[in-house]
């Protein structure tokens, strides 16, 4: 049985982490997608789509080296039509028997498309969202602290935070 979960992955976090571990054993091989493949370098899609599959890759070793063998990261980019997302998503990668998400939105379009979703469960969700991830970053608190090492490490060498950072910036002049 082939599994399929997507996320943003802006950026990859422990609570993806956590989902991917659980999952990856209750399925023969998994396809991960990358939603919104197209944006990067803005606030809300800073990163790549290389970036973000270069994070699950790594991330995938931090769990077991052999995962590599049994799991698809496919970017996938938006189209802007839900009642055609299912199936340009089934059209842009491996045939797969079950969904898991918690998206209302991809929970709703996948059964009305027939297939079997799983819902997964949710961790330290105040925290282990990319928003507030990638606020840490742009305000210099303790962003490392919620995405697995391999990802911090991604992060860093394509000057994540420095790009973040910048993006924030405001270009207007402050009146006094």
């Amino acid at each position: 049985m082939r599994g399929f979960f997507i996320g943003r992955f802006q950026p990859y976090h422990l609570g993806h982490h956590e989902i991917v571990k659980e999952i990856v054993y209750e399925v023969d091989e998994l396809v991960i997608g990358i939603g919104s493949a197209q944006e990067s370098h803005t606030l809300e899609n800073p990163f790549t789509a290389g970036e973000r599959i270069l994070m699950v890759y790594r991330a995938l070793d931090e769990i077991d080296k052999d995962l590599r063998r049994r799991v698809y990261v496919i970017p996938l980019e938006d189209i802007y039509r839900n009642a055609l997302w299912v199936s340009h998503v089934v059209s842009m990668v491996p045939p797969f028997d079950v969904v898991f998400s918690n998206n209302p939105l991809v929970i709703r379009l996948f059964k009305e498309a027939g297939f079997e979703v799983r819902r997964t469960k949710l961790y330290n969700r105040s925290f282990l969202q990319g928003r507030e991830i990638r606020k840490l970053m742009v305000e210099g608190g303790d962003w490392e602290r919620y995405v697995p090492n391999s990802v911090a490490e991604v992060i860093r060498e394509v000057g994540g935070v420095e790009r973040i950072r910048e993006i924030a910036r405001n270009d207007r002049v402050v009146q006094r």
